[in-house]
């Protein structure tokens, strides 16, 4: 059966893209069909997993308006099983466009449908327009990631309100699959507070994997790799291969 999940939180810089990149890729190492699609304006996705977004004829911008067939826009990338839906900055401008459009909530589910993949990763800008409702529409579940700072749960009450709205009017399949935290600082106790802030609102909704603030990580997208393949070895890999693990015993 196809599972949607979008990777979401509408706070920039808490290694949203970073997940969503890693989680697709070592969902495609444990023997998953996995596609990404890139619905983050600001390309990261495409560019970290080595596609030049300058040079894309065709990318999810013009597949969500009906501008080109779907299937034209996929990208087979270096990793076995893994598929792209790239973007650039193109797809800033669907946020004006797809306003006047009938059924704009759902134009992202519509254009996903001829995909066979078992496992879709959808990549959220980090804001609560347009574009991330239909990626909540299109969407069976929801990943949070959430920086471990003392900032962390600001702005967590809005992405649940626009969650509660999406499930009731448009999407009543969709839940919550868990949130993880990211940048964990195992030496500060500001880390271990968030993440025990974060058990006590989610309860068992929280994975037990914290990604941690990693070198080798942050380095990765600037080599076109997801950390599997760029440093399998370092904390940061073992730790996404762990959230890996628990995000495919929750989908059985």
């Amino acid at each position: 059966m196809k599972r949607i999940i979008a990777v979401l939180n509408q706070k920039g810089g808490v290694g949203k893209t970073t997940t969503a990149i890693n989680v697709a890729a070592y969902l495609a190492k444990a023997g998953k069909h996995v596609l990404l699609v890139d619905f983050d304006p600001q390309g990261n996705a495409t560019s970290g997993l080595g596609v030049d977004k300058t040079k894309i004829e065709s990318g999810v911008y013009e597949m969500l308006l009906g501008k080109t067939a779907p299937e034209r826009v996929l990208i087979e990338t270096e990793t076995p099983r893994l598929d792209l839906l790239p973007t650039n900055a193109r797809l800033a401008a669907a946020e004006i466009e797809l306003v006047e459009k009938s059924g704009r909530e759902l134009l992202l589910k519509n254009a996903l449908q001829p995909f066979g993949h078992e496992i879709i990763i959808i990549d959220c800008p980090p804001a609560l327009g347009l574009l991330t409702i239909n990626a909540l529409a299109a969407a069976d579940l929801l990943l949070i990631p959430v920086q471990a700072e003392y900032y962390a749960l600001e702005g967590l009450g809005q992405l649940l309100e626009v969650f509660q709205t999406v499930k009731q009017n448009l999407n009543t399949k969709l839940e919550i699959l868990g949130v993880v935290v990211t940048m964990f600082d195992s030496r500060t106790s500001l880390s271990t507070q968030v993440h025990d802030e974060l058990k006590k609102h989610f309860g068992d909704k929280v994975f037990n994997a914290v990604i941690p603030r990693n070198v080798r990580l942050a380095e990765a997208p600037s080599h076109g790799k997801p950390i599997a393949d760029h440093d399998k070895w370092s904390k940061g890999a073992r730790a996404y291969k762990q959230l890996t693990k628990e995000i495919i015993k929750c989908l059985q």
